[in-house]
Parts: C-alpha cells; structure tokens; sequence
C-alpha cells in the first residue's frame, strides 16, 4: 500500500488474471500507542502512510478498473471505532480512521453516478495480533507489568456493552461481504459499527 507501483503491478495482474474487477475491500492497517504530543513525527506520517494514504492509494488503483467494466460495483473501507470517536493515546490512528470516513463519503457521492457504492465498516478490538500482543495487554491493563490474558479481557470487555471481549475477524468479514454484496445494493455512504456496542457507551 505504499508503494504505487507494486500496487498497480499487483491489481494490473489480478485483473489480468481473473478479467474484472467489481469489488474493493481496503483492510490493511498498523497501529502503536502514544500521547498526541508525544509522537515523532515519522510515526505520525507512517501511520497516515498506511492507514489514510494506503487506503486511497488503493482506491485509486482500483477504482479505474470498476469503472471500465461499466457494472457498478462495491467499495469497502475497514476504519475503526477510533473512526467514529476520540480515542486516548492513539491520536495519529485516531486522525487516519476518521480520514478514512471522510474519504469514503467523497468517494460515494462522486461515484453514485456509476452505481458504485462506497462504505466504511468500524471494528472494535478484534482478535488479531495487532490487538493481541503484549503492549496492547500493558495498554489495557495500568499497572501490569506483566498481565494474564484473563485481566487484558476484562479489560476489554468493559468497553462493549455485549459480553465479549473480542471481536473475531470473521465478524468484520461477514459485514465487509454484506456490503459488497448485492444485499445491500442500496446502501452507500454509511458507517457500519461492528462493535459489541461500543459506540453506544
């Protein structure tokens, strides 16, 4: 996603390949933790690389390839609960998942003409490594050194307002596959909350 060329090769050969393009599903994102004012300014701009400018980036080269085969088709944009509210000590992710809200409502009212639909899907804490490791687990857990996996849970579960303290990644799957399908054809410039009821708290 950083790198337009790689990118362009990769998309150009899939198309190639398989002789169409009619969905995008932007997913790819890094994170770290830190006080706004505590940030350099390389994390910052890498954050922002990967996380807003990978995701138009991807757009960019994909789009073009939807629009040529003259069918409509559906974008995905994964952001973040951090997309939708401030978050403590993550202000640079924070700033690159609203910018991708704002990105995806651009790009649905300039492609609503070809009958291309454009979403953001928000996770909550979803059982990956980027979640599951231990920095986050300090995170959510003051004054650990060291914390179990049953403590960085509990921790966890205090933010959903469903009993759970992960999301599993076929959750953020299946609502990405709704809103690329044509279930949802009628469905544009919304932002899906998948989040135990996060949001809501």
């Amino acid at each position: 996603m950083r790198d337009p060329g790689e990118l362009d090769s990769a998309v150009g050969t899939g198309v190639a390949t398989l002789g169409r393009l009619d969905l995008i599903c932007a997913t790819a994102g890094i994170s770290s933790a830190a006080p706004a004012v505590a940030l350099d300014s390389h994390r910052w701009q890498t954050m922002l690389d990967v996380n807003l400018t990978g995701v138009w980036r991807t757009c960019k080269t994909g789009i073009p390839h939807i629009l040529a085969g003259g069918r409509g088709g559906s974008i995905v944009l994964v952001s973040s609960i951090a997309g939708l509210r401030g978050l403590m000590n993550v202000g640079h992710y924070t700033a690159a998942k609203h910018g991708v809200v704002g990105l995806m409502k651009s790009l649905a009212q300039e492609l609503a003409p070809h009958h291309v639909r454009v979403n953001t899907v928000h996770p909550a804490n979803t059982r990956t490594t980027m979640i599951q490791n231990a920095s986050t687990m300090r995170t959510f857990c003051p004054g650990e050194d060291d914390p179990t996996q049953e403590q960085f849970e509990n921790g966890l579960r205090s933010m959903h307002l469903l009993p759970t303290a992960f999301i599993e990644p076929d959750d953020i799957a299946n609502a990405s596959l709704f809103l690329a399908s044509d279930e949802s054809r009628f469905i544009t410039g919304v932002t899906l909350p998948v989040d135990a009821g996060h949001c809501v708290k």
